[in-house]
């Protein structure tokens, strides 16, 4: 049976008839097997995969409604007609009546996949789908296709004759089933009810986050507006109409945090970081299986859906095989990836059609075939430039949808990670280093997710240009692509070469950020040492090295784009060449040339692509690199702290060695103890004696070589540098925990915070800055140890907590919270400590020795054995001191403590008897020796700064002093931190202007006159060729000058390449110039702001503006300029061109011009603000995520890593909430304007046809080709433009901080002193008072002091009293609000800062290192020889130390000096000071955090070695300052009382009262 038969004798396609006829007719058979089946062929092939991919689906079934009732009942209508038009096909089968079997086959085809929609209805209804993408696409394809037969009943019902039975009843059928389709159709534009019940999303957390304070929320439900994405139509989503709501809110106001919607579920980063953990913890043990042979039940025993933060290291000795980060990539993202290929996919094929259009376009114009025809295929080419936007902005929603979730998981991954680096792992990943791969790195997977399809799309595209050209041109097209095949290993060594440049310049922005880093944490130590200028110069050395790279890398990435740019005209040059010198009787038509260059600029599009994507996975390369090998570095191990429930003891240690690295030699070597629940432990011993490490061993931060160790129950612990984190004062104390009131109250009362709480402006929900900038020491030591209070733990690890608070505060704390009647003394409790006095009450004392235990006991134990401990006690025992000044001081209750009694009957290793020392008339006594950590001042000046920071305005409090209900309004007012300013608007054009003129003068007229005349070039190489061809047609197809028209379009093309380099060269070499102009700017400005703008900004917005901004700046700005402007002048050129082939057309161009920029504009307002938005919320993750770093042991000691990893989701999704609509924005803009762009070639193929006759087909084919490609150029300006706008924020940013208001000069020209100024040190204070910032209250008020040079002042005061603020007026931190400071007579307020700080030197009580050589912390400036570092390390009593170093003064030092002890980097301080040989020394409570041992090295240094000096010192232990010259006493910021020590004394005043608090006074 043939086709014909089967159609029951009629034709089944009559080409006559239907491209011969003004009416086109189609045979009935070919309207029921094309127009009926081609939808049902299209329902079966897309069922299959539509089933399979939502038959997993988590959402539970949808309700029936009155809409899913309508679809049913009209989807039963059709499958019903088709069976009854298949029942009356049969019965006049039964009656002999003559039936084709197409009208059996047909209805019985259309009768099943009704039938089978209705399943999909009730399939779509179960699994919770809303608008269902198949049944929409069925429906129509029924409405578009069943028009063609609606026209054919319409005809064949006005045609004047009767209609047989079959025909009557087929044609009422159609109708209805015409009408149910419609309706099914327009249903489509309507979604059904929510799912009955949400499913339960095991990812899910209650978090939220708040933009206007940076803190977050817990709530029980998020109270964001739901993304309207899954709640909208197929269609919707298909052009994201559901976008347009928030499109239309930005366009009539500025956008703000409250707009943006919640992130879809599978968005989320729980969701995204839990899948990708998951498959990575698999792909380890895979790996681990692999190279172990071990079985699966051993290495795959944990539950797989279980998160793994913590993995034993595998034996050391096998060489584990390294997971692979890519395939786990894959497998997590890959699934969700594959639509991006259909989608890539069918815009490749369609891309290929609009040419096949061309030729017939160019054919129909020179031919006399029916109008109809013309006019049909100015629609088809509308339609297919419409499919393919709609495919291709879809294909990048995905992409960047994908991107999006792939930098969820690669944050969320690297934060994880850091919480179990092992110490050894983490001296390789600097702080900088990791903030780039979290930054940088997270952000080149995004950028390489649209061009990742090109590495196959590209050759795809290529593949079939050449089987359409080889159709048109013959072999002769193979020249070209022979040429395109030598342009590929070319390329290859060019990538290989910017591969290892890009490593490269990737390690220096590691540097770079790692030292902003330091210097933003130090910037108060840097500003005092007048450091400033000597770490801006080191920043910008790696800068300059940075940009040197990123020069090299341009080159080669000019070269690349050249290369692929010229190769279309030069494979368009050698294939004409070739097909016209080949054969004499070859000749270009207008087809042929057309049709050729528009595949050819069809090839141009992958061959500029491949540079992109060559340089996108060159990138992403280097960047799955770095984060594969961050993610494999190892790991701290999780069973190095074991448990043994029935144990008595709280702590075993069992011959335990210890080191911080693998490859170190161990820290801590044969420690065994044990410690009974319940029980104080004191630890003591000299400066690097172990004692630290110890508690880090039993936390589980060391690497344990040998042994074994066990800690029964919950940890609580006191790091030695408190760690406060930026939230309010409560937040800190519970620290996650829900508020018990009683026992916060009790508490607070322990910790001696209630006082405090009254001097905050909002009591306890005043907001500490970052790193408690608004704290004294000894507040946040408080705070740390009210949060360890609080948490209620089993085992209290406190690592010399007591050191950085006073004597009676520590003897409170000691008495109220530690010692065996405080608030733990049932609790385990192992404290390091200086503290003498409190040793006699320990349970057990630990002395640490060279790494070792060298004794355990309790304190007569101890002094029985007269081993280390006897000596560790002597070592501190002065015997200088006459009695009769001791005596003075020394309070009757306290010259013979218990303790005292003891420790005279023992006899140390000279046989000199204890009594000797105790009671000697020329020796300290040794009571003095053990009241010495009482000797300190009542408070560290712990309130001062609580006025200064807040001024003196009193909150709402309750009768105990805390707050309880606060307005918002107070809370906010009362604000330290600020909130990131979110500029609105439109950009100013300053801000384009300066980026204008950083770019360079030259720059800039380069690349203009290069786009000019690059493109002047193409349009008149078209033209050449249409020309070319008309002769051709003149000249009935013979070629004419043949050799001659080549060499001028080869002149042509080579001029286009040439003038193309120019100006890629000269809009990337200005964008690196303007990013180097605007970096040193920002960093000029940041290092010279003063101290209240870091007090009052997060240092992780700070890192953000150097670290993507810059990026943006370095990176994307550049492109997005090259992008724009190429695009601009292509676009300029080739509507000329248009309008010069087809005059008419200009008629219409003035009105799509018009149109598009509306859209622009009514679109840049919402894109521009969602940028703003989204980058003021990425410096929370990176202030977050620095704050964890610095608390990384706390935080795993209170096992809050999952809290904390929440709230790093919580932030990352806060961010991604601003990121999403802004990619949903773009993809709006791009399918819009496309649209838009379709009308001009709908319009300048219409005029084509019109014009049919009066046109040559030359000027045919020049209209239509650049009208195919105007969409996509006017769609990129306006892109291009908008980019420009949005990432241009990056500059406003940027700019922002460059221009941030700054301290006095550093140099004032006229006001410089004399080399040897101050000769004499002598300081006066006149009438003088301050402030820390405007708008606050004064914190000193009218001081009037003379220091004498040479005089030893000492400044001691009360809480609150401003005796740190002078330290700061003195090195003008802060500046005088009346009055003034002279040196020796010099007005310190009218030279520059450099020259005063620079003449002052100051001990502070922070000692702050920074990474890079121990020469580069004593001498940044390379001023001083070696002889004169040595000199000054060994009276620093460091030269032993140095001198045993490997590198000597070369030692690296690790970032923030962690490598080196507390004592040492206060010693290094010291070295500093003798280096600079001041006149004049400042101590500002130098001695505060260091032990017994290294005051009295600093001490004595002091005493040496700077007689001749004025000293300044702000007291913290009390007798440090008794030898003093004269003491200032100030209270409430005045001075109080002014003179020697004795007279003071005799006075009995305020000093006095100090003194006989402190146990110096009776």
């Amino acid at each position: 049976m043939n086709l014909t038969q089967f159609c029951g004798g009629e034709d089944f396609f009559d080409s006559a008839k239907v491209f011969n006829s003004t009416n086109p007719e189609f045979s009935f058979c070919f309207q029921h097997m094309v127009f009926d089946l081609v939808p049902c062929v299209f329902f079966l092939v897309f069922s299959i995969p539509y089933y399979f991919v939502n038959r997993n689906s988590l959402n539970s079934h949808i309700p029936v409604s009155k809409l899913f009732t309508a679809k049913v009942v009209f989807t039963n209508l059709l499958w019903l007609l088709a069976f009854a038009n298949l029942g009356y096909g049969f019965w006049e089968y039964s009656h002999d009546n003559l039936v084709p079997y197409v009208d059996l086959v047909s209805p019985l085809i259309v009768g099943i996949c009704m039938a089978l929609a209705v399943f999909f209805l009730n399939f779509d209804r179960k699994k919770g789908i809303r608008s269902s993408s198949l049944l929409t696409c069925y429906w129509l394809t029924y409405c578009v296709l069943w028009a063609l037969i609606f026209k054919s009943e319409v005809e064949l019902l006005l045609q004047n004759k009767s209609l047989e039975k079959r025909e009557t009843f087929r044609c009422i059928t159609f109708f209805i089933s015409y009408a149910c389709v419609i309706a099914l159709f327009i249903m489509s534009f309507f979604v059904d009810k929510p799912p009955a019940l949400l499913p339960k999303d095991p990812y899910a957390d209650e978090i939220t986050i708040q933009f206007n304070n940076n803190n977050l929320t817990r709530v029980l439900k998020p109270k964001r507006q739901p993304c309207p994405e899954h709640s909208s139509t197929f269609l919707s989503r298909t052009v994201f109409e559901w976008f347009s709501s928030m499109i239309w809110v930005g366009y009539k106001r500025p956008l703000v945090e409250d707009d943006l919607w919640d992130l879809n579920g599978e968005d989320k980063t729980a969701r995204i970081s839990r899948h990708f953990q998951h498959n990575w913890n698999q792909e380890k043990k895979i790996c681990l299986t692999q190279e172990t042979g071990a079985s699966d039940e051993e290495n795959l025993a944990l539950n797989d859906d279980e998160e793994i933060l913590l993995e034993e290291p595998t034996n050391v000795d096998i060489k584990q095989k390294v997971p692979s980060l890519f395939k786990v990539l894959v497998k997590t993202f890959g699934p969700s990836f594959l639509p991006s290929v259909f989608l890539r996919l069918v815009y490749d094929i369609l891309v290929f059609v609009s040419p096949q259009l061309l030729s017939a376009i160019i054919a129909f114009t020179s031919s006399t075939a029916p109008v109809w025809q013309g006019y049909g295929l100015a629609v088809l080419f509308f339609l297919t430039a419409i499919l393919q936007t709609t495919a291709f902005q879809n294909y990048f929603h995905v992409c960047y949808t994908i991107g999006m979730r792939m930098r969820s998981a690669v944050v969320s991954a690297v934060y994880k990670k850091a919480f179990v680096l092992s110490s050894g792992a983490r001296k390789d990943s600097t702080a900088g280093e990791i903030v780039n791969l979290m930054s940088v790195d997270a952000q080149r997977f995004m950028d390489l997710m649209p061009y990742i399809n090109c590495l196959w799309s590209a050759p795809f595209e290529i593949l079939l240009a050449v089987i359409f050209l080889w159709k048109t041109m013959g072999p002769s097209v193979m020249a070209g692509v022979g040429l395109m095949i030598l342009l590929v290993p070319i390329n290859g060594l060019l990538a290989n070469k910017m591969l290892k440049l890009q490593a490269a310049q990737m390690e220096q922005k590691d540097e770079r950020i790692k030292v902003i880093n330091e210097i933003l944490n130090g910037i108060k130590v840097l500003k005092m040492y007048s450091w400033e200028l000597s770490f801006k110069d080191k920043v910008s050395a790696i800068r300059n090295k940075e940009l040197n790279l990123m020069k090299k890398f341009v080159y080669l990435d000019v070269i690349l784009t050249f290369s692929w740019s010229f190769a279309p005209f030069m494979v368009s040059l050698v294939t004409f060449a070739v097909y016209l010198l080949s054969d004499p009787s070859h000749s270009l038509d207008a087809q042929k040339i057309f049709v050729s260059i528009s595949l050819f600029d069809l090839v141009q599009f992958p061959l500029l692509n491949l540079p992109f994507t060559v340089s996108a996975v060159v990138q992403a390369k280097l960047s799955l690199k770095r984060l594969q090998q961050f993610l494999n570095y190892d790991e701290l191990d999780p069973k190095c702290i074991n448990e043994k429930p029935d144990s008595s003891f709280a702590v075993e240690v069992d011959n335990g060695t210890f080191a911080w690295d693998k490859s170190d030699e161990p820290t801590l070597r044969n420690i065994s103890l044990e410690v009974p629940k319940g029980s104080l432990v004191a630890v003591v011993g000299q400066v690097g004696s172990g004692k630290s490490s110890l508690i880090s061993c039993l936390l589980g931060d060391m690497e344990k070589t040998n042994g074994k160790v066990a800690v029964q129950g919950s940890v609580a612990y006191v790091a030695q540098e408190a760690w406060i984190q930026n939230m309010t004062l409560q937040d800190n104390i519970l620290f996650g925990q829900t508020m018990n009131e009683e026992k916060y109250e009790e508490t607070l009362d322990a910790c001696e915070l209630r006082e405090d709480l009254k001097m905050f402006p909002t009591g306890d929900q005043t907001e500490i800055g970052e790193k408690g900038i608004n704290l004294s020491g000894g507040q946040k030591q408080r705070v740390s140890i009210a949060r360890a209070v609080y948490r209620d733990a089993d085992v209290y690890l406190l690592d010399d907590p007591l050191s950085a608070v006073d004597a009676h505060v520590g003897k409170n704390l000691f008495d109220n919270v530690l010692g065996p009647g405080g608030c733990l003394r049932q609790k385990t409790r192992i404290l390091v400590t200086h503290g003498i006095t409190f040793l006699p009450q320990a349970d057990q004392i630990i002395v640490m020795n060279k790494g070792k235990i060298s004794e355990v006991g309790n304190y007569d134990e101890l002094l029985v054995k007269n081993g280390d401990f006897a000596e560790f006690l002597r070592n501190y025992a002065e015997l200088k001191s006459a009695k009769s000044d001791d005596e003075l001081f020394v309070d009757e209750e306290t010259k013979q403590p218990p303790a005292l009694s003891r420790l005279s009957s023992i006899s140390f290793p000279n046989d000199e008897p204890v009594d000797a020392i105790v009671g000697s008339p020329g020796s300290m006594t040794a009571c003095k020796l053990l009241q010495r950590q009482r000797s300190r001042l009542s408070t560290s000046d712990d309130l001062h700064q609580t006025h200064a920071l807040y001024g003196n305005e009193n909150s709402e409090k309750t009768e105990k002093g805390r707050v309880r209900k606060l307005s918002v309004e107070k809370i906010t007012e009362d604000k330290l931190i600020t909130t990131e300013t979110v500029e609105t608007g439109n950009i100013k054009s300053s801000v384009l202007l300066m980026y204008m003129k950083a770019v360079g003068t030259i720059a800039s007229i380069g690349l203009l006159i290069g786009y000019t005349f690059d493109n002047v070039s193409t349009v008149y190489s078209r033209i050449w060729l249409s020309e070319w061809s008309d002769e051709v047609a003149k000249h009935n197809g013979t070629q004419n000058d043949t050799g001659y028209r080549l060499a001028i379009y080869g002149v042509l093309g080579v001029s286009k390449a040439v003038f193309n380099l120019m100006s890629s060269f000269g809009i990337y070499y200005g964008g690196i110039l303007a990013s180097g102009y605007l970096h040193a700017k920002m960093l000029d400005n940041i290092v010279q702001v003063p101290m209240s703008f870091f007090d009052t900004t997060p240092l992780g917005r700070i890192v953000n503006r150097f670290s993507k901004d810059i990026y943006l700046i370095d990176d994307t700005i550049p492109q997005s300029f090259s992008g724009f402007l190429e695009t601009l002048f292509m676009s300029i050129a080739t509507i000329f061109a248009i309008v010069f082939s087809l005059p008419i057309f200009g008629a219409v161009i003035l009105p799509i011009l018009i149109l598009y920029w509306f859209v622009q504009r009514f679109y840049v307002k919402t894109s521009r603000q969602l940028q703003r938005l989204e980058s003021i919320s990425r410096s929370p993750i990176y202030s977050h995520f620095s704050e964890t770093l610095t608390g990384v042991s706390t935080i795993r000691a209170y096992r809050l890593q999952q809290s904390f990893i929440q709230q790093n989701e919580a932030k990352v999704d806060a961010n991604q909430m601003a990121h999403y609509p802004n990619i949903v924005s773009n993809r709006w803009l791009s399918l819009r304007l496309q649209v838009v762009g379709s009308l001009i070639v709908l319009f300048a193929t219409i005029f084509a046809v019109i014009e049919r006759g009066t046109i040559s087909s030359g000027l045919v084919g020049l209209a239509v080709s650049y009208a195919m490609q105007i969409t996509q150029l006017l769609h990129w300006v306006v892109r291009s433009a908008s980019e420009i706008e949005t990432n241009i924020v990056a500059v406003e940013r940027v700019e922002e901080y460059a221009n941030v208001k700054q301290e006095a000069p550093l140099v004032v020209d006229n006001q410089v002193p004399l080399e040897n100024w101050p000769e004499f040190g002598e300081i006066k204070f006149v009438n003088y008072s301050t402030r820390y910032r405007d708008g606050l209250s004064l914190v000193v008020h009218n001081i009037n002091v003379n220091i004498n040079g040479r005089e030893k002042i000492g400044v001691v005061g009360r809480t609150g009293a401003g005796k740190s603020s002078l330290t700061l007026a003195l090195f003008r931190i802060i500046e005088a609000a009346e009055g003034m400071i002279t040196i020796d007579g010099l007005d310190i307020a009218k030279m520059g800062l450099h020259s005063l700080r620079s003449r002052i030197s100051i001990i502070p009580q922070d000692p702050v290192l920074f990474s890079g050589t121990l020469r580069m912390n004593l001498d940044p400036f390379d001023v001083y020889n070696d002889i004169e570092l040595w000199d000054a390390l060994e009276h620093s009593h460091l030269k032993t130390f140095v001198s045993g170093l490997v590198d000597k003064l070369e030692h690296k030092v690790a970032e923030g000096g962690q490598n080196l002890s507390v004592g040492q980097r206060q010693l290094v301080c010291l070295a500093r000071a003798l280096l600079r040989k001041s006149k004049i020394l400042v101590l500002d409570e130098a001695t505060a955090a260091v032990d017994l041992e290294t005051d009295d090295l600093i001490q004595a240094t002091i005493r040496a070695h700077f007689a001749d000096c004025t000293t300044f010192t702000i007291a913290h232990r009390l007798r440090t300052i008794m030898d003093s010259t004269r003491i200032l006493v100030m209270d409430a910021g005045q001075v109080a009382e002014y003179d020697t020590p004795d007279s003071l004394l005799k006075a009995k005043g305020l000093f006095y009262s100090m003194a006989k608090n402190s146990g110096l006074a009776s």
